[in-house]
């Protein structure tokens, strides 16, 4: 399986509109973060997790030229944002593209992109398959993926996990249970919003404390703000296992 983290930013992307911090002013292409996102390159298939505002840029940088499935964590525009952009692949492939989603993501989805779910046959609207899912174990295509409910401030959002690689983002609680499902992670993705305490998102310190206790070989942080600082400073800070991802870095999971 090869992954490439299509997005390493929070809600807001970095630089943040109007701001001229030290992050969102750097010239190290490592803190520019368009929204997070991830693509998976597993058993001859194209899976991204989640398509934000910036799809179709993050699709064109990284030159993926198809597209097999989309699973949604969760039903926020800044993992959902970019549901059109679909249409391109929609050209050169004939078949619908599936996606993967809990009910109350799809109610979402069907009321925001209401022109995608109407069936009217206008022309050059985007084609997708519907799967609801739910928080048992499921294939996409053939792939098989474990779900895991995390509480993001009072809503649920699933992570996922396939194989040896668990991808979780907007988690500020895990139950016990659903923990459980992370045991025996080799590579472990994990949000961590910045330093001081969020109502809705893990810190460093609490992604930190969680990697901690499930001892991945690997873990990498994702949905950083600008405030979390400068790459190149965090860095030094983290323990040898852990690193933060920044947008295009690519990396190859041996299960």
């Amino acid at each position: 399986m090869t992954v490439t983290f299509l997005g390493s930013g929070t809600s807001h992307g970095v630089p943040v509109v109007g701001c001229s911090c030290q992050v969102c002013t750097s010239s190290d292409p490592r803190d520019q973060r368009l929204r997070t996102s991830v693509h998976l390159a597993i058993a001859g298939k194209s899976i991204v997790i989640d398509a934000g505002p910036d799809f179709r840029q993050q699709m064109l940088m990284n030159r993926i030229g198809r597209l097999d499935a989309i699973l949604f964590t969760h039903e926020h525009k800044d993992h959902t944002g970019g549901l059109d952009d679909i249409r391109g692949y929609n050209l050169f492939q004939p078949d619908p593209i599936p996606i993967y989603a809990r009910e109350a993501v799809l109610d979402r989805l069907r009321r925001e992109y209401a022109y995608i779910f109407a069936g009217d046959g206008y022309p050059n609207t985007p084609r997708i398959a519907v799967h609801p899912i739910t928080n048992h174990p499921f294939d996409a295509l053939g792939v098989p993926f474990t779900p895991i409910e995390v509480r993001h401030y009072q809503l649920s959002v699933l992570g996922f996990r396939t194989g040896a690689f668990t991808y979780l983002t907007d988690a500020k609680q895990i139950g016990d249970a659903e923990k459980e499902k992370l045991r025996g992670t080799h590579t472990l993705v994990v949000n961590a919003l910045h330093y001081t305490p969020n109502v809705a998102h893990f810190t460093v310190d609490e992604a930190l404390a969680l990697v901690e206790e499930l001892q991945p070989q690997r873990a990498y942080f994702v949905h950083m703000s600008h405030e979390i600082g400068l790459h190149r400073e965090v860095e030094k800070t983290l323990p040898d296992r852990v690193a933060l991802a920044h947008d295009g870095l690519q990396i190859t999971i041996d299960e």
